[in-house]
C-alpha cells in the first residue's frame, strides 16, 4: 500500500473512533504497574541527560503525554488524527496537542529531549519503519531516549471495527522485539533494554528502551 493511502484509512479510522477509544483507554494505566514504571523510568533518563522536550508519537487522547508532564517531563502530544487531537485538548485543557504524522515529523533536528511511541507504530508497515525511524533519530539529540511499546507477535491482520463497534480500516502489525531492536540499530539508536509482558494494555506487548548514537565523524 502506498503511503497516503495508509495514512488516510488510519486518520479516518481513528477521527471515527476517538470518542469510544478515548473512554475506553482513558483509565488503562491504572490497571498496567509495569506500563508505568516503565514511563517512570523514562522520565527518569530525560532528566538525567538534561530534561527538555518530549514528544509524545502518535498519542491519541494524550493519556500518555498527560502522565508524563505528571511526572515532571515537559511532554507534548503529536498525532494523524484531529479527532484525537480533539479528544486530548478536551480531555487534557493546557497541556500541548498538535496534528502531525510521525512519517514527516514537523520538528526540528535534535530538538528532542526524548520520544514516546506508545502502541503507535502498530499500523505502519514494515517498508516505511526505516524512515519512520530516520524521521525518529533526526529530532532527537544525541543520547536522548526513546521509549517504544508495541503488540508482539508475527502476524498483520486487518482491523474492521473496534471501539464501540465503529468500522476502521487499518492493519495491526505485530512484530518481534530483535527484529524492532534491528530496525533501530539500523536507523542509529543502541538498543539498552526490552521486555515483554501482558497486561490490559496487551495480550503480548514489548517494551523498548533505546538512545540516539552520536554522529560518526
Amino acid at each position: 500500500m502506498d503511503t497516503e493511502g495508509w495514512l488516510a484509512d488510519t486518520r479516518t479510522s481513528y477521527d471515527t473512533v476517538a470518542t469510544s477509544y478515548a473512554d475506553q483507554v482513558r483509565d488503562l494505566l491504572d490497571q498496567t504497574p509495569y506500563e508505568r514504571a516503565a514511563l517512570t523510568l523514562f522520565a527518569d533518563l530525560v532528566r538525567t541527560t538534561g530534561g527538555g522536550p518530549v514528544a509524545d508519537l502518535g498519542c491519541g487522547p494524550g493519556r500518555i503525554t498527560a502522565y508524563l508532564r505528571g511526572l515532571g517531563v515537559d511532554a507534548f502530544g503529536m498525532d494523524l488524527s484531529p479527532a484525537m487531537i480533539e479528544a486530548a485538548r478536551r480531555d487534557h485543557p493546557g497541556l500541548r496537542f498538535e496534528v502531525g504524522s510521525m512519517t514527516d515529523l514537523d520538528l526540528a533536528d535534535a530538538s528532542m529531549a526524548g520520544l514516546v511511541a506508545w502502541y503507535s507504530l502498530i499500523h505502519v508497515p514494515d517498508d516505511e519503519i526505516g524512515s519512520v525511524f530516520a524521521h525518529f533519530r533526526r529530532v532527537l539529540r544525541p543520547g536522548g531516549p526513546l521509549l517504544l511499546g508495541f503488540h508482539v507477535g508475527d502476524e498483520s491482520r486487518l482491523k474492521t471495527q473496534g471501539y464501540g463497534g465503529h468500522p476502521m480500516k487499518v492493519y495491526v502489525h505485530r512484530r518481534r522485539p530483535g527484529q524492532v531492536a534491528a530496525w533501530l540499530n539500523d536507523a542509529g539508536f543502541t538498543v539498552e533494554a526490552q521486555m515483554t509482558l501482558s497486561s490490559a494494555e496487551s495480550t503480548l506487548g514489548g517494551i523498548l528502551f533505546a538512545r540516539r548514537r552520536p554522529a560518526v565523524r
